[in-house]
C-alpha cells in the first residue's frame, strides 16, 4: 500500500513541490538565529548537496535527502544575502533630528498624512545611525508631493518592536523596506530646490505616486464615504482614506482582502487583459487562423500586469502576485498548463530568491495557501471529471437537455462555494495566528464579494483609469460605487449576525508550523495515504493553538504600562500613558474582543509617581514613573516595571529601562510558586533589525524558566 502511494507521488513528480517548503524552512532558520550568521557555510552546503544529489540521482531516497538539504541551505543563504543587500542603519533611541531629502511616497489621510523621505542629510546625526529612509507622520494635509526635496524637523524613534513575546515585529519589516526610523514632524515641512537630481528610477516612482494620489483623491471625491475610500484602495492601493470603523467592518466580515492589491486583483486584471486582447485579435480571421494569438494575448497580459503593479505602488504583496501571474502567463506562451502546483512552486522559489523576507508576512501566507487550495480543487476535478461528457452538450431530447442545463447552472455556484470553502480552510490557521479572529460567515461573504468585484470593481477600475486622462471617468466611478455599496451592505449584514467574529488566543510557538504542514500535506500530495498525514499534523497544530501562552502580566517594551490579569480572568491595562495599539494587541492575543479603552483598570492605584496593581498569591506589581518611588516600591512589590533605570540594590524582580532594552516585551506566567518569564528577544540577540543595546553589559540578566527563582515578596520571612 505504501509502495503504491509512493510510486503515485513519484510518477506525478509531487516531491518537487516540497523543494520550496524546504527553502522556506531555511529562511525561517536564518531569521531565528540570534546573531547574523556567516554565509560561506550555507553556500558550501548548497554546492556539496547539489553535487551529491547529482551523484545519487538513481537512488530516490538519497536524492530526496540531498535535494532537501540543498533547498534548505539555499533558503538560508538567500535570506542572508537579502539582509546584506538591504543593510540600512536603525536609529538607536528617540531623537529630534533635522532632515533633508527627497520625498518618495505620500499617503494622504482624512486628517494629516504620512510620507517617506530618502534621507540626504540628517544634520548632526552620525552617519552610522542615519537611516536610508524614514517614515514620518504629519498632522496637516501635506502640501508637497513625491519627488519634492524637503527640509523638516522630526521627532524620530526606532521602528517599534513586538509589544508581546512572539508578536508582530514591525521593526523587521521596516528594516527590509529600508526604513530605519519613524516619527512625527515638528513644525513646517519646507520644499527646497534640490542640490542634485534624484536617480531616474526614484523620479519614476515619485511620478507614479503623484499620479496614484491624484487618482485616489478623485475617486474618493466622486464616490464619497467609505465606498469611495474602498474604491480608491482597489484602484490605486492607497488605503489611508478608509475609516477605522470601515476597516473593522470588512475585517469582521472576512473580506478585508478587497482593499489589498494582491493575488485576487492581479489575477482579475491579467484575465481581463488576456481576454480582451485575444478577442480583439480574433476579430481578424487572418490573425486567428495563421498566428498564435493566444500567446500574443498572454504577452499583452504580462505587460498589462507589470504596468498595473507599477501603478499600484509595487509593494511586496503586489510583487508576489505579479511573479505568480507572470509565471502562469509564461506557461501559456510555452504551451504548458497555466494553473498548476508546479507553477505555484516556481513562484515561491522566485520569491525566496528575490525577497525571502516576504514569506514571513501574512500577505504571502494567505495568498499562497488560498491559491494552493484552489489549484488542489481544480486538480481533483480534473481527475474526477476528465472523462465525463459536457453536461450541456447535445441531448437526445429536450427534457434531458433542460435537465442537463439546470444541473450545469447549479454546478457553477456549487463549485464557487466549494472553492471558497477550501480556500477558507487553507487560510484559517494563518488568519487566526496573525489577527486572532475568524469569521464563520466568510463562505457567504467571499463568493458574493468576488462576484461583485469581477462585475464592478476591477473592470470599472481599468476602464476608469483609461478614461481618467480624458476627464470622462466620473460615470465609471459611480458605477463602481454601486457595487461597493452592495459589498458594504453584505459586510454589515454579516458583521451584525450572531457569532460573526470568533476571537482566538495566541498560538503556542510550534502550532503554526504543524498547521502549515497539515495544509501543505492536504494540497500537495495526491495519494490518500500521504494526504492522511495531514490529520495528525493538524491535530498537533490544533493542540498548540488551544494551549498558547496565557500571561498573568504583560510588560510593554517601553516600560511605562502593563497588563495584569484581574480576578475575573480578563486583562486590565494599567499605566498613566498607554499605547492603544499595544493594548489592542494584548487583548487580541488573549482572545478578548474588548476595546482597549474599556480594559483600563478603574481601580488601579495611581499617583504622580506611578501605579500599583495586584498579582496572583497576594503579590503586587508597580509601574514607576518617577525616581522617588523606587525607594519605597523596591521593598514592597514583587515586580517593578519602569521606563527609568532602577537602583542596583532593588529587591523586586526588576524590568527597567536597561533590562527591557535587552529583553523587549515581557510576559509573566504564575505557576503557583514563581513567575515564569517569557521575553520577546534573547539576551544574545543582535540582528540588524534588532541590534543589541549599548547598555547590554549593565542589564540585569533575566533567568530562563528553568532557572527562575521565586519573586521577592514582603510576606515571605
Amino acid at each position: 500500500m505504501f509502495a503504491g502511494a509512493l510510486a503515485q507521488e513519484i510518477e506525478g513528480q509531487r516531491f518537487f513541490l516540497w523543494i520550496p517548503v524546504a527553502a522556506i524552512g531555511g529562511v525561517a532558520l536564518n531569521v531565528a538565529a540570534d546573531r547574523e550568521p556567516v554565509l560561506w557555510l550555507p553556500a558550501l552546503l548548497v554546492a556539496i548537496s547539489a553535487v551529491l544529489a547529482w551523484i545519487c540521482r538513481a537512488r530516490p531516497l538519497a536524492l530526496g535527502i540531498w535535494v532537501a538539504l540543498a533547498a534548505l541551505s539555499a533558503g538560508f543563504l538567500s535570506m542572508g544575502l537579502r539582509t546584506a543587500r538591504v543593510e540600512t542603519p536603525m536609529l538607536d533611541h528617540v531623537r529630534t533630528v533635522k532632515l533633508r531629502g527627497f520625498v518618495e511616497e505620500v499617503d494622504i489621510r482624512p486628517t494629516g498624512g504620512r510620507f517617506i523621505v530618502r534621507v540626504a542629510d540628517a544634520g548632526k546625526l552620525a552617519a552610522d545611525l542615519t537611516p536610508r529612509r524614514v517614515r514620518v507622520t504629519t498632522r496637516k494635509t501635506p502640501d508637497f508631493s513625491a519627488g519634492d526635496y524637503v527640509a523638516l524637523t522630526a521627532r524620530l524613534w526606532p521602528p517599534p518592536t513586538a509589544v508581546l513575546p512572539g508578536g508582530y515585529n514591525f521593526s523587521r519589516d521596516a528594516y527590509f523596506e529600508g526604513i530605519g526610523a519613524v516619527g512625527m514632524t515638528l513644525g513646517r515641512v519646507s520644499v527646497l530646490p534640490p542640490p542634485r537630481d534624484a536617480p531616474w528610477l526614484q523620479r519614476l516612482f515619485a511620478a507614479i505616486d503623484r499620479a496614484r494620489n491624484r487618482l485616489a483623491v478623485r475617486v474618493d471625491t466622486i464616490i464619497g464615504g467609505d465606498e469611495g475610500a474602498i474604491a480608491a484602495a482597489m484602484v490605486t492601493g492607497k488605503r489611508d482614506f478608509l475609516s477605522d470603523d470601515a476597516k473593522d467592518l470588512i475585517r469582521e466580515a472576512g473580506i478585508f482582502h478587497i482593499i489589498t492589491i494582491s493575488g485576487l486583483q492581479m489575477t482579475l486584471v491579467a484575465g481581463i487583459f488576456f481576454a480582451v486582447a485575444r478577442r480583439l485579435l480574433a476579430l481578424s480571421p487572418t490573425l486567428a487562423l495563421n498566428y498564435p494569438i493566444k500567446k500574443w494575448a498572454a504577452g499583452f497580459a504580462m505587460v498589462g500586469s507589470f504596468l498595473y503593479d507599477l501603478g499600484t505602488g509595487s509593494r511586496v504583496g503586489t510583487e508576489r502576485a505579479l511573479i505568480m501571474t507572470l509565471i502562469v502567463l509564461g506557461a501559456v506562451i510555452l504551451d504548458r498548463r497555466a494553473l498548476s502546483m508546479r507553477n505555484l512552486a516556481l513562484a515561491v522559489l522566485a520569491i525566496i530568491a528575490l525577497e525571502p523576507d516576504a514569506i514571513l508576512g501574512v500577505s504571502f501566507q494567505l495568498s499562497f495557501a488560498a491559491v494552493a487550495a484552489l489549484i488542489a480543487v481544480m486538480e481533483a476535478r480534473l481527475v474526477v471529471f476528465d472523462h465525463q461528457a459536457d453536461p450541456v452538450g447535445p441531448a437526445r431530447n429536450r427534457p434531458q437537455r433542460r435537465g442537463a442545463l439546470a444541473a450545469h447552472l447549479i454546478d457553477k455556484p456549487a463549485r464557487l462555494v466549494l472553492a471558497a470553502f477550501c480556500a477558507t480552510c487553507a487560510t484559517a490557521s494563518f488568519m487566526a495566528y496573525h489577527f486572532h479572529d475568524l469569521s464563520p460567515y466568510v463562505l457567504i461573504g467571499n463568493p458574493l464579494t468576488l462576484t461583485i468585484i469581477e462585475c464592478f470593481a476591477v473592470p470599472g477600475a481599468l476602464l476608469g483609469s483609461a478614461l481618467y486622462p480624458l476627464g470622462l471617468d466620473a460615470p465609471v466611478w459611480i458605477y463602481v460605487g454601486f457595487g461597493i455599496k452592495f459589498i458594504l451592505f453584505i459586510a454589515r449584514f454579516i458583521a451584525a449576525a450572531p457569532g460573526s467574529t470568533l476571537h482566538v488566543r495566541a498560538f503556542a510557538p510550534y502550532a503554526l508550523v504543524f498547521l502549515s504542514l497539515a495544509v501543505l500535506s492536504a494540497v500537495l500530495w495526491r495519494s490518500w495515504l500521504f494526504r492522511a498525514g495531514a490529520i495528525p499534523l493538524a491535530a498537533i497544530g490544533i493542540i498548540g493553538a488551544l494551549n498558547g501562552p496565557r500571561y498573568d502580566a504583560i510588560i510593554a517594551p517601553s516600560g511605562d504600562f502593563v497588563a495584569v490579569r484581574a480576578a475575573d480572568g480578563n486583562l486590565q491595562i494599567i499605566g498613566k500613558h498607554v499605547n492603544s495599539f499595544a493594548a489592542e494587541q494584548w487583548l487580541a492575543a488573549d482572545g478578548d474582543g474588548r476595546d482597549p479603552a474599556s480594559a483600563r483598570d478603574p481601580h488601579a492605584l495611581c499617583d504622580r509617581d506611578g501605579c500599583i496593581a495586584a498579582l496572583p498569591a497576594g503579590r503586587s506589581l508597580s509601574v514607576v514613573t518617577a525616581t522617588p518611588a523606587f525607594e519605597e516600591d523596591c521593598t514592597r512589590v514583587a515586580v517593578l516595571v519602569s521606563a527609568l533605570p532602577a537602583p542596583a540594590d532593588c529587591q523586586a524582580q526588576v524590568f527597567d529601562q536597561t533590562t527591557l532594552a535587552l529583553t523587549g516585551a515581557v510576559g509573566l506566567i504564575w505557576d503557583g510558586s514563581r513567575f515564569i518569564v517569557a521575553t520577546d528577544r534573547s539576551s544574545l540577540e543582535d540582528r540588524p533589525w534588532s541590534p543589541a543595546p549599548a547598555t547590554a553589559a549593565n542589564a540585569r540578566i533575566i533567568p530562563s524558566p528553568s532557572q527562575a527563582k521565586p519573586s521577592a515578596d514582603p510576606a515571605d520571612p
